[in-house]
């Protein structure tokens, strides 16, 4: 069948033609020989770029984003104004052909600019961005701009690969993905940090500004209205018994619908109430818009435990929400966790998996991210590729709870801010001085107090502890915690009243182990610590896209 062209049928205006752009990673890392005089199209930004030979020419370096280097490219004046290219941040779309630079060259290929396709101009007086060296900090202020810099996009391509890393591993693993809610009606974690999700408020301020405009109906107004149905349902049944004609009797009932119609808008509008609904003194939930309190979850854990109960193997990957106040290098109040759930798993089948999934993320950076991990390594922390690789290939020392504390309360060399003894959650110092100092490598420390753990935490036969594990690597202490959960119904309804938590929004989870209940295992790995320990980068704000904390939430 003979293809037709239609860009332009029926309309004044024709599609503007494609134009196949060529990625800089791939001229870059190309063999120069088989590059050399092959015509690209190029886009990206300039990083740098300045007049030469008296302002016949430029040099530009453009960066795409696709990775770390730069593309030096050349234009002449006569191709285009270089007054309009050179200013750092803009944005150029060029064709040209790829030639050998001169002997000496720190570049292996340029390109020869033969036309400028587009340009997106930058005036250098108002650009925020200049050539210098920039603080992290700084950048914070200009998140719709900061992926423009070395580090920033280093870091969105790193923690790309982490991401599909993380698919790669579990499919391999026979993995199942769900997707979990991200409003939720259960804390996972008991501890109530959570930001509530609710139309309560926005209704209320609708119901007052609407009372303002048009206010609400008096009580005569409906003694008024229910008068007038009463009289056109009499009106009615006297057309009916007098056997009046059909049309007369149709339009009577026409008139007594709509005044029932206008009554029950009139009762509607008397019930409108300014403020928020109560009911024996509490907010009434009941009328908000779930019909019940939510929040946004701290966890998908629970929920993809249904999923465990059905699939097997799953995990869920997605953003999570902590609405605590602390200003530290190492929260956020949105982060995303990686956590799978492994059915018929018990806590060393646990511990095995997690070993094997971050020595899996630090090999996959190690193959696939070698340049902006140098990168890292240059500017942020000399050890960085060392401990990827430390990591990797290091069988992960296992020791329990009440070992490590008796390791940590020998040590002599160091005094701790926070005093060891059994039954406290292990502080940072604590978890690093262990894979740090002690061990010199991953350490994963298992069957904690159930004090300071999860109710859904299967309780050991000691009574005391639980089958929980941390994950602790250099850098940042506590990289993952998991549990085997707990499968006995008994045994999980004491843990959760012993929380002081209500049963009711629970009563699903407690079906799980009501209805072919199975033992289970699962872990969480925070996404934005493994970045932090990759990379070396001290604050977890600058390893998150758009970063969330105490008073800042921009774009």
């Amino acid at each position: 069948m003979e293809a037709k062209d239609v860009s332009s049928a029926g309309d004044d205006t024709a599609l503007e033609s494609s134009r196949p752009r060529t990625f800089i990673k791939d001229i870059v890392r190309g063999v120069t020989e088989e590059l050399v005089g092959r015509k690209v199209v190029v886009g990206g930004w300039v990083k740098t770029g300045r007049e030469q030979g008296k302002g016949s020419f430029a040099f530009l370096e453009l960066n795409d984003g696709s990775c770390l280097a730069n593309l030096q490219v050349i234009v002449d004046a006569a191709v285009h104004p270089l007054t309009q290219l050179v200013p750092t941040g803009t944005c150029v779309l060029v064709e040209g052909e790829l030639k050998k630079p001169p002997e000496g060259a720190k570049q292996s290929v340029e390109l020869k600019v033969e036309s400028v396709l587009e340009v997106g101009p930058v005036d250098p007086a108002e650009y925020p961005l200049p050539k210098t060296r920039l603080t992290l900090e700084f950048l914070r202020d200009f998140g719709h701009l900061r992926a423009r810099t070395n580090t920033i996009s280093a870091v969105a391509r790193i923690r790309d690969e982490l991401a599909y890393a993380t698919h790669t591993f579990f499919r391999k693993n026979g993995f199942r993905y769900v997707h979990t809610p991200i409003i939720t009606t259960s804390d996972c974690e008991g501890a109530g940090e959570m930001f509530q999700v609710t139309t309560l408020f926005s209704n209320a301020e609708k119901v007052e500004k609407e009372l303002k405009q048009n206010p609400r109906p008096s009580e005569t107004d409906i003694e008024a209205a229910k008068l007038l149905v009463k009289e056109k349902g009499e009106t009615v049944s006297q057309l009916k018994s007098s056997k009046a004609s059909k049309q007369e009797i149709s339009a009577s009932v026409s008139e007594l619908t709509k005044a029932k119609e206008s009554l029950s808008r009139l009762e509607e509008r008397f019930k409108l109430k300014a403020g928020i609904p109560q009911k024996d003194g509490k907010i009434d939930y009941a009328k908000d818009f779930f019909g019940r309190q939510a929040f946004l979850t701290v966890s998908g854990q629970l929920q993809v435990e249904t999923y465990a109960c059905a699939l097997g193997n799953v995990y869920t990957f997605g953003p999570t929400f902590r609405a605590e106040h602390s200003h530290t290098s190492r929260h956020l109040a949105e982060f995303w966790m990686v956590e799978p759930e492994i059915a018929f798993a018990n806590l060393e089948d646990d511990m095995n998996y997690a070993e094997s999934y971050v020595k899996f993320l630090c090999q996959w950076l190690l193959d696939n991210c070698i340049e902006d991990m140098e990168f890292m390594v240059k500017n942020f922390d000399k050890a960085a590729i060392e401990r990827l690789k430390l990591v990797s290939s290091s069988p992960f020392e296992r020791i329990s709870y009440t070992k490590a504390v008796q390791l940590l309360k020998n040590v002599t060399d160091k005094k701790f801010e926070n005093e060891v003894e059994w039954g406290i959650d292990l502080a940072s110092e604590h978890e690093r001085y262990l894979t740090e100092v002690l061990f010199k490598k991953p350490v994963i420390v298992y069957n904690y107090p159930k004090g300071i753990k999860a109710f859904y935490m299967k309780l050991n036969d000691d009574q005391k502890t639980v089958a929980a594990m941390d994950v602790l690597v250099p850098k940042v202490g506590e990289l993952i915690g998991g549990s085997q959960r707990e499968e006995r119904l008994d045994v999980l309804v004491k843990r959760i009243t012993d929380s002081g938590l209500p049963l009711e929004p629970y009563e699903w989870y407690l079906d799980l182990r009501r209805f072919g209940t199975v033992k289970h295992s699962g872990f969480g790995l925070g996404f934005e610590r493994m970045i932090l320990f990759a990379t070396g980068i001290e604050n977890i704000r600058d390893v998150i896209p758009f970063p969330r904390y105490p008073g800042r939430a921009d774009l």
